[in-house]
């Protein structure tokens, strides 16, 4: 049978390796999504579960508020790639535009400040669409004017959280994920000093926000006026010199995106000592804790099923983009094996969301719930699983 299963496999063009699971290819995931959309207003977007699984829900003024419409249009994509998945004759694509629409007028005046970055992926997933949709093309170019209106030159980095204090200039490692959209606009209009903005970002981080072994900072407090870093610590982590996994998840995939982006391998290379130590450093079960250095309290270690499916996207893309083979074949098998652990700890059937056991805020004691963009990422990996041929539907 196992000749046979590999037979199958190689006629399919599948590369063999750990076997992703097969959660990620329920049909849960369009059902599960398709009633959220039928409870929800476009107005009204869903961004954690309750800890028993169902949705509370924030409105468009929020940094979370992309990932849905993003969603949609991962299963837009979804149901190209397996559409034996969807029983319903749902559009996918014009549900993403529908829950967009709010986000529009967040690109002048909002209160997420740098995550304008997350509340453009839906506009640029529907220019991958089509091109000259003149409202994703406005959406972007706003959103990408609003981030380097943050950018001081000084410190070298687009300012994250605000601060009454002029010389109080915070940074954080999830900023890394928000610098695309930099990128996209400044192919749309030609504004080089979009890209540099972006560049000098990603190298001030690069240089301040990574310890001496590859693991991360969350937070970096500057000197607005001299650059000088004033501290180094932690928001949402157990401890400022602990490594709060879902900043050390957005680092690996932010550094791998800002080389894509820009084939710079000085990226490359910070990506994979980011990635190299967040799997040496993963426990004997495979599961992503909320904080790699957080005692066992309450026992086991509340995991991050968000974090784990970010970072699977992040080793994914890496092994993409990887230049030496060995490294790229161990990029898609701690992906993988990310992704079958949190899925036997976290899928939950019977909840709104996909996954349980996400940890947004574990100092805030918001812990053990489901999250929209823990649910966006486990989708968008098994999408990134297929395109690679890593699997079938």
């Amino acid at each position: 049978m196992l000749f046979l299963s590999l037979l199958v496999s190689a006629l399919l063009g599948v590369v063999q390796s750990q076997s992703a699971p097969r959660e990620l290819y329920s049909s849960l995931i369009f059902s599960k999504s398709l009633s959220t959309v039928q409870s929800h207003s476009t107005t009204s977007y869903p961004q954690q579960t309750t800890r028993t699984g169902t949705w509370q829900n924030t409105a468009a003024d929020s940094w979370t508020s992309g990932f849905f419409p993003a969603m949609m249009y991962e299963l837009n994509k979804r149901k190209a790639l397996c559409p034996s998945e969807d029983a319903s004759n749902t559009n996918w694509r014009t549900l993403g535009q529908a829950w967009s629409t709010a986000l529009i007028p967040l690109g002048k005046s909002n209160s997420v400040g740098h995550d304008v970055g997350f509340l453009s992926f839906p506009f640029v997933d529907e220019l991958a669409l089509n091109s000259s949709n003149e409202t994703a093309i406005a959406a972007i170019n706003s959103f990408a004017t609003y981030l380097a209106n943050r950018y001081n030159p000084v410190v070298g980095c687009t300012r994250s959280w605000d601060s009454s204090d002029p010389n109080r200039f915070t940074v954080i490692i999830d900023n890394m994920m928000n610098l695309e959209v930099l990128y996209v606009s400044a192919s749309l209009t030609g504004n080089d000093t979009l890209r540099q903005i972006a560049r000098k970002h990603a190298d001030t981080t690069m240089n301040n926000h990574i310890r001496a072994d590859g693991s991360t900072w969350h937070v970096l407090i500057y000197n607005g006026t001299t650059g000088g870093v004033i501290s180094k610590i932690t928001n949402q982590g157990y401890a400022d010199n602990s490594t709060w996994s879902r900043g050390q998840s957005w680092g690996v995939y932010g550094f791998a995106n800002m080389y894509r982006l820009t084939g710079d391998t000085n990226y490359l290379s910070t990506s994979r000592r980011l990635a190299t130590w967040f799997i040496d450093h993963l426990p004997a079960d495979g599961v992503v804790p909320w904080d790699f250095d957080a005692p066992n309290i309450p026992n086991p270690r509340p995991a991050d099923s968000s974090a784990a499916g970010i970072v699977s996207n992040g080793l994914l893309l890496l092994a993409q983009l990887e230049t030496d083979g060995s490294l790229a074949t161990k990029w898609r098998n701690a992906a993988l094996g990310i992704l079958d652990s949190i899925t036997d700890l976290a899928w939950a059937p019977s909840w709104q969301s996909l996954l349980s056991n996400a940890t947004a805020n574990w100092p805030q004691n918001n812990y053990l719930t489901g999250l929209v963009y823990g649910d966006y990422y486990y989708i968008k990996a098994g999408n990134e699983l297929l395109a690679m041929n890593l699997t079938t539907c």
